[in-house]
């Protein structure tokens, strides 16, 4: 998830608001991030501690199992006073290799596996050897059963400006916080459980920690602004990964990378990158994906603080559609009701690409109406009455659900009256009169925050034996959302299309697997299709890559659902099988007519490819 949704009450309402410098930014910027967040704030590692005291059994209790070979357990206790800020950085002297090292054992059925907590710091370098950054992890790490290198994946959440714990607590690390996705049930005291979906039996996880979230710092003359930006930041994130692969002798291992929401595009960049660097990959998931920022005009509008962002306005109202209408039909606003998701899934999709150019005239209203500003270039346009009466018979929906679309309010405000639905996930509600809203106007981003950063002030002290009690670890840093260079290869905005075609013309074996949740309105899975559908047009391509869906929001993970076949995918991908259902390239919806092809690479991804 990402961090906008706390600012989404405030949004500006005016023309000025598209041209004052930053406005739009600092009020309504809707980044497509990372996995939720506590606006920023930080949680203390005294306030850990004080925490993991009061809840002593806790991590024990969630640690599958007995605490395996605790005489080789090494807690460490941090001295350094990390910083988050824009223009700090450690000195040189300062930084140091250290990590924790625990053992524990995971069970899921007759399965056993004991494993091993690696949390500290390993240092990223630049090609001349020079310190770039400090970087926080964890890794989890088992011995190979059948002799050969067990797989390694890089996992990170997005934001910009995440940390990875939204991942690492949520998904599929042996323990996780036990959320009633899509309900609020007993918030915010969720439990620190077993996780019988963890991949520890699949392949070790190693969860990053960018520069200024977690406990990542730059490393001077660096400051943390420097790698605030997507090339600067795919470049310190190869080097964290090559200096990992060397210090655990794991150039031998099979390498993935999985990244959440803008952990997508950065995944795109990464895997060109390390490709180009010499660090072959085996493979890559994408979840929750914003591959082409233009594409998204909601983002696209509220970054560039423009109308620029509004030249794919039509893709975005056509390709936010369908996920709403699942969301709308969570709520029984469908008729007939809902049988099958996947098959209305894609009536939907057909719905929306059979009105694509109806919706041109109402595209520019829609967008800017997402942002609270329907007004800021006239007159809103909307369809009349009669044309969305007309409308409710090819998309089952029903009048109110088309309304809260088509309408000059948000549609996370207008789908229910007197309800806010979740942006992460649609399913997740609150009435407007929950004091909780004031605060964090998403309900799904309220879900997670709180909860998951308790859970850290447990686990990091106890369960992982990482103290840093003069430093303060950060969720999320808004810091980060705000300065932001999201140019790359000359653009404004990144389209990384052309890097992942060129990440696959390094490498054609490459495997590409692309995770949705159907009620994920932020990053809305018919949005994923239609830029990975762009690969269609690159001649001699012929990319390896799969496609699915569950139900579920922005994290999918977090649904007990979805969690499980998501696993179940992951295991056959991570085996070189095909995943039942899924869409193939050739099998996606083709793209949309106005967008470039893939088959131009960047500046970058061309220099990667050629001789």
């Amino acid at each position: 998830m990402n961090a906008d949704s706390r600012n989404s009450n405030r949004r500006p309402r005016s023309l000025r608001s598209l041209s004052g410098p930053g406005a739009m930014i600092a009020a309504i910027l809707m980044l497509a991030g990372c996995g939720g967040g506590d606006s920023g704030s930080g949680t203390s590692a005294t306030a850990m501690k004080q925490v993991a005291g009061a809840q002593q059994n806790l991590a024990a209790d969630a640690s599958a199992g007995s605490n395996a070979n605790a005489s080789a357990n090494r807690p460490y206790t941090d001295p350094i006073a990390y910083s988050p800020n824009a223009k700090d950085g450690l000195d040189a002297s300062l930084v140091a290799e250290k990590a924790a090292v625990m053992h524990y054992q995971w069970k899921s059925g007759k399965t056993t596996i004991n494993y091993t907590t690696t949390t500290g710091h390993l240092t990223a370098s630049d090609a001349n050897g020079n310190p770039e950054a400090t970087m926080s992890y964890v890794a989890y790490t088992a011995p190979s059963t059948n002799g050969s290198p067990r797989p390694v994946t890089f996992i990170y959440n997005g934001g910009p400006g995440s940390s990875s714990i939204w991942l690492r607590l949520g998904s599929f690390a042996p323990t996780r916080v036990a959320t009633p996705d899509p309900l609020l049930t007993n918030w915010p005291n969720y439990p620190v459980v077993d996780n019988a979906d963890s991949l520890i039996d699949t392949t070790d996880m190693v969860f990053i920690d960018p520069p200024g979230t977690g406990l990542s710092e730059a490393v001077l003359p660096n400051t943390n602004q420097k790698f605030w930006g997507c090339d600067a930041d795919v470049g310190v994130m190869r080097d964290f990964i090559e200096r990992y692969i060397a210090v655990n002798n794991r150039s031998s291992s099979p390498i993935y990378l999985y990244g959440e929401s803008y952990g997508t595009p950065r995944t795109d960049m990464l895997a060109l990158s390390l490709e180009t660097a010499g660090v072959p990959l085996t493979g890559i998931v994408l979840q929750s994906s914003i591959l082409n920022y233009y594409a998204d005009a909601i983002e696209a509008t509220a970054i560039t603080n423009s109308t620029a962002g509004l030249q794919l306005d039509t893709d975005t109202l056509a390709g936010y559609y369908p996920g709403y209408a699942e969301v709308a039909a969570y709520f029984n606003l469908v008729s007939p009701r809902l049988i099958d998701q996947g098959l209305f899934a894609q009536q939907s999709e057909i719905f929306a690409t059979g009105q694509y150019n109806h919706f041109k005239k109402y595209a520019q209203t829609w967008v800017l109406s997402q942002l609270g500003i329907p007004d800021a270039l006239g007159t809103p346009v909307f369809p009349p009455a009669r044309t969305l009466e007309s409308w409710q018979w090819p998309s089952s929906l029903t009048l109110q659900a088309l309304q809260g679309y088509f309408n000059t309010n948000p549609f996370s405000n207008a789908l229910i009256p007197g309800t806010t639905i979740g942006r992460y996930d649609g399913r997740v509600s609150l009435p407007n009169s929950d004091p909780r809203l004031q605060a964090d106007g998403d309900p799904s981003d309220i879900l997670i925050s709180q909860p998951f950063t308790t859970a850290l002030a447990t686990q990091l002290p106890d369960y992982l034996g990482y103290s840093a009690p003069n430093a303060t670890f950060m969720p999320l840093n808004d810091n980060i959302i705000n300065l932001w260079d999201f140019s790359h290869d000359g653009q404004p905005l990144p389209d990384t299309l052309p890097d992942l075609v060129g990440a696959i013309t390094l490498n054609p074996q490459l495997k590409i697997l692309a995770e949705n949740g159907y009620h994920d309105l932020a990053t809305p899975f018919f949005n994923t299709e239609k830029q990975l559908a762009r690969l269609q047009t690159v001649s001699g391509l012929n990319a390896n890559l799969q496609v699915n869906f569950f139900p579920g929001g922005h994290m999918i993970y977090l649904d007990d659902t979805a969690r499980p076949k998501m696993k179940s995918d992951l295991v056959k991908y991570y085996a070189g099988q095909p995943i039942p259902l899924a869409l193939s390239v050739w099998t996606l919806p083709a793209p949309w007519p106005d967008e470039s092809p893939a088959g131009t690479p960047t500046a970058t991804a061309q220099a990667a490819i050629e001789p």
